[in-house]
């Protein structure tokens, strides 16, 4: 009798990613008009959690930093917006605006989403990579 295997969410992805991919080398043809569900999959959302985490970003216009969502709780955030997508209500916040010096003197703009949108963001890319 084989014992059912525990996987990771990592592992999840990468086999829905694989799943994926598979489908669309077997057909040049294929398109994939339904992703929509795949990027609200708690596997999903957990390792693009894992993966914002990892990166250790500031804090967005919202002022809401990783350690702020850890102590609210990691499952009560990722659910928000897993609820927020499903029911099709999840809008981006804009994004904080912050100017990083070049080479040149000169000042660059860079972009910094809030976490919520960043840990969307990256379930988006893990789906469609």
């Amino acid at each position: 009798m084989n014992a059912a295997r525990l996987t990771t969410p990592t592992e999840k992805v990468q086999e829905l990613q694989e799943k994926l991919g598979y489908a669309a080398k077997e057909s040049k043809k294929r398109r994939f008009h339904a992703l929509y569900d795949k990027v609200y999959r708690w596997d999903i959302l957990e390792e693009a959690w894992r993966r914002v985490r990892m990166n250790k970003g500031a804090a967005g216009i919202d002022k809401q930093t990783i350690k702020d969502i850890e102590e609210m709780g990691v499952e009560k955030f990722l659910l928000t917006c897993q609820q927020n997508l499903k029911e099709n209500n999840y809008r981006p916040m804009p994004v904080r605006r912050q100017y990083i010096p070049k080479k040149d003197g000169r000042m660059r703009p860079l972009g910094i989403p809030v976490i919520r949108d960043r840990v969307i963001q990256m379930a988006v890319k893990l789906v469609i990579e």
